[in-house]
């Protein structure tokens, strides 16, 4: 085995959602912006929110962000094993950018160690390529329960002889109790990897907060570099549906575009639609309950990792019922990936590729059946669109990647990628609204087709990149801000990185 080359700092959390990826994001940016050459890793990722890589392998969304922050073509190697939650308590297994099989938790375990071998192979690839790397841990890393097989975490670490940040957040409240508990709970030579504490999404005066930062120092021996405060408005892609959920809290005015998405309980690449809140004049929100349904002037069945069993919750909850009657009435739908699998006549399943269900109706929106069978489309699309929908001619470049199980054979008008009947639209493209040409064709089809007048925007549609780029540089100016960064010329052993 060749010597490895890169150091390593990791970013671990008291639990799932704390803000362990925005961090390292900001990290890998900063890094980037100093001239070093850095890549994110992290061994296993539990994820719905997935990405085609140009080589077509499958990996996690949530290091392709961070890629784009060090600047540097996302890889497989950089979330070696990736886990999609599926129905039935087991999850697709992507290993090295391939699906594997679904398998549960006992089975899963069984194999750890060829796992572990797994991950070594794509580290040791990466640190021959990088200076740094940015290491994310997953959930928490005092899982007792769990910590023998815990191969994300501190065996992770371990390996990579990486140093530790320790991630809580406050706004969930109770942060002191579990950065002391989390501490607790590791064992010695655990604790002297943690360099210090962060605690995200603070709000308010931070003066308020420094006597307890000053006990938390002194109870646990450990530095508080920084405290981040909450940053609504930083659109950076999330790993979940969270971003939607706090979209939709935001004020809609009868003059916008309404545009709502189903919130589908093994929902997946909900980020495909995170562009479509920076457009002027766009409303968008979630669908969590039927009573929130209203009248949206776009409605969206977004993709999922399990067709058939999120099929039958919106037919347990009545949402079958209340899309065909939205339809019906002159409702606008798309459908995308698993969404769109969804609209046809059935899906079939002969070989419990999904579930143990053989066949399930659709909702008979789209002339079309889904068959499943045990190969997996991984591709990458480009192209141009020219066709109508809902009626008003739509044009634009298009450019994004399938993710899918299914086949499906359709007799509806199709225009490459996008199925049109009617009101009612399919297609299986992840970033269906990446680039800004056909999004701006197709809201200005919306707004035609919705009958709203649409306003004189000062502000035309945002490049997608450009978008990314702003917020990666805000991202990276908040951890300069709020963050003690001396920790890195000790992680990249140069005393002078940080020199301006």
């Amino acid at each position: 085995m060749k010597e490895r080359h890169a150091k390593a700092i990791m970013v671990l959390g008291t639990g799932s959602g704390v803000g362990k990826s925005f961090i390292a994001a900001g990290l890998c940016r900063i890094l980037s912006d100093m001239g070093i050459r850095v890549a994110p890793f992290k061994a296993q990722n539990m994820s719905n929110n997935s990405y085609v890589t140009r080589e077509g392998g499958e990996m996690g969304r949530a290091q392709v962000v961070q890629a784009e922050c060090a600047r540097v073509e996302p890889s497989v190697h950089m979330n070696p094993v990736l886990l999609k939650p599926a129905a039935d308590d087991g999850s697709q297994v992507v290993v090295h950018g391939k699906a594997i099989g679904t398998l549960r938790a006992q089975e899963y375990y069984a194999l750890r160690e060829k796992m572990f071998m797994a991950i070594r192979e794509s580290y040791d690839q990466l640190s021959q390529e990088y200076e740094v790397l940015v290491i994310e841990g997953a959930g928490s890393p005092a899982e007792v329960n769990l910590k023998e097989f815990d191969m994300v975490n501190f065996r992770m670490a371990e390996m990579a002889d990486a140093k530790c940040l320790l991630v809580g957040d406050i706004d969930r409240g109770g942060v002191f109790a579990w950065l002391l508990g989390t501490l607790a709970l590791l064992d010695e030579s655990e604790r002297e990897r943690i360099m210090g504490f962060i605690i995200n999404k603070f709000r308010g005066d931070i003066s308020l907060l420094k006597p307890g930062l000053k006990t938390l120092e002194n109870l646990s021996g450990k530095k508080v570099l920084g405290v981040l405060p909450y940053e609504l408005d930083l659109w950076i892609e999330e790993e979940d549906s969270v971003v939607l959920e706090e979209n939709s809290a935001r004020v809609f005015s009868e003059n916008q575009l309404d545009i709502a998405v189903i919130l589908l309980p093994r929902i997946s690449n909900s980020t495909d639609f995170q562009i479509l809140a920076e457009e002027p004049g766009v409303h968008l929100r979630i669908i969590k309950r039927l009573e929130n349904f209203g009248r949206p002037d776009l409605l969206i069945i977004p993709g999922t990792k399990a067709t058939m069993a999120d099929l039958e919750y919106l037919k347990n909850k009545g949402f079958d019922t209340k899309i065909r009657e939205y339809v019906q009435s002159g409702g606008r739908l798309l459908g995308v990936c698993g969404g769109f699998q969804m609209l046809g006549e059935s899906i079939e399943d002969p070989e419990a590729v999904e579930s143990n269900r053989r066949i399930e109706s659709g909702l008979s929106l789209l002339p079309m059946r889904t068959y499943f069978h045990h190969d997996k489309t991984l591709r990458r699309v480009v192209g141009r669109i020219d066709t109508e929908i809902f009626s008003f001619p739509v044009k634009g470049e298009i450019q994004g990647y399938e993710i899918h199980m299914g086949q499906s054979d359709f007799g509806s008008k199709s225009e490459g990628v996008i199925h049109v009947s009617g009101r009612v639209l399919g297609t299986y493209l992840h970033g269906l609204f990446d680039d800004s040409s056909f999004r701006t064709s197709f809201l200005e089809a919306l707004w035609q087709s919705s009958g709203k007048k649409k306003p004189d925007f000062s502000s035309s549609s945002p490049s997608l990149a450009t978008v990314r780029e702003r917020n990666y540089a805000r991202l990276a100016e908040l951890l300069r801000k709020n963050l003690d960064l001396s920790f890195l010329n000790e992680t990249c052993s140069k005393s002078s990185l940080l020199s301006s």
